[in-house]
């Protein structure tokens, strides 16, 4: 009996890591969009709708927020009423109440950016504990991923900032911020051992709209190739966009509560100037994207591999 109880605990010591690994490989949902905060307005509104019908869908896990969280000129401090008519009184779904994983987008710049850092410590899904910050998806049962969100706006060049922020970011902050931010990123992809890797920012890379962001290729671009970031998820077009360039998917996911005009570029997949957002499924091999209007209704769909070379 003695012998058996033995063997029997140490097969289950040997199959515990691949226990936990299968675990870890469980497929898991998530949701992303962008440039949304607008007072709960009606297009507002009914992508928050569709968002939370495929949040229940896609059992999502948490929430990425690429920026402009409120507009036109972000918020004044924790209080200011702008929390409860774009955020807290609009995703109020089940579904919802989840860690929202947020990046400061250039409109938040015309208020006070750090008041969205400070509001992460009363909020018990905000989370944006820095202006730019690594998010561990062990933290939402998804030990095989890691988030590393930017803060754009000290980085893009002048054609992709509105002149308010040009204004508040030129001088001796904007080069302040802008090289210790491209190092942190370095370093935090050079240390991460997660399968996956995604990478958030507000300001697009590569983009159908705004147009591309020169900065962004020279600085940011090179460093998700060389650490293996499978995707790249931003805001700041008001549409939705696939774009693949190299070994990296770059998704657009801007049009949380309008849509605007957008044309296809090399490596464009879809684009669409529709409202709508972006749902996700993350599984061990393949990272399924889908684009969603305001409905709900899928426009488009798509599957990421893990690895791929460029």
């Amino acid at each position: 009996m003695a012998r058996r109880a033995l063997l029997g605990g140490l097969a289950a010591l040997a199959s515990a890591p691949a226990l936990a690994a299968a675990r870890a490989l469980e497929p898991a949902g998530f949701v992303a969009l962008g440039d949304w905060g607008r007072h709960g307005d009606p297009v507002q509104s009914a992508v928050a709708r569709g968002l939370s019908s495929a949040a229940r869908e896609v059992a999502s896990r948490f929430v990425i927020a690429a920026g402009d969280n409120f507009y036109p000129g972000g918020v004044a401090s924790v209080r200011d009423p702008h929390w409860k008519d774009s955020f807290e009184g609009v995703y109020v779904d089940p579904g919802l109440q989840t860690p929202w994983f947020a990046a400061l987008g250039n409109h938040d710049y015309r208020g006070v950016p750090d008041a969205q850092v400070a509001y992460t410590r009363l909020s018990r899904r905000w989370r944006m504990p820095a202006r730019y910050y690594q998010a561990s998806g062990a933290a939402v049962g998804i030990p095989d991923l890691d988030l590393f969100v930017l803060d754009t706006s000290p980085l893009v060049d002048d054609a992709n900032l509105d002149e308010r922020v040009q204004q508040l970011c030129r001088g001796h902050w904007w080069a302040e911020e802008a090289e210790p931010q491209i190092a942190w990123l370095r370093n935090a992809l050079a240390r991460s051992r997660a399968r996956w890797k995604i990478v958030v920012g507000h300001h697009p890379i590569y983009s159908g709209a705004h147009g591309d962001s020169p900065v962004l290729i020279a600085r940011v671009a090179p460093l998700l190739e060389a650490f293996g970031v499978q995707a790249y998820i931003n805001g700041h077009d008001h549409d939705l966009q696939h774009i693949r360039r190299g070994a990296v998917d770059y998704i657009c996911t801007g049009a949380g509560s309008d849509g605007g005009r957008v044309r296809p570029i090399p490596g464009t997949r879809f684009c669409l100037g529709r409202p709508g957002f972006a749902a996700f499924r993350l599984g061990a091999e393949t990272l399924d994207l889908q684009f969603r209007d305001a409905g709900g209704r899928v426009l488009y769909a798509a599957a990421i591999p893990r690895t791929r070379q460029a």
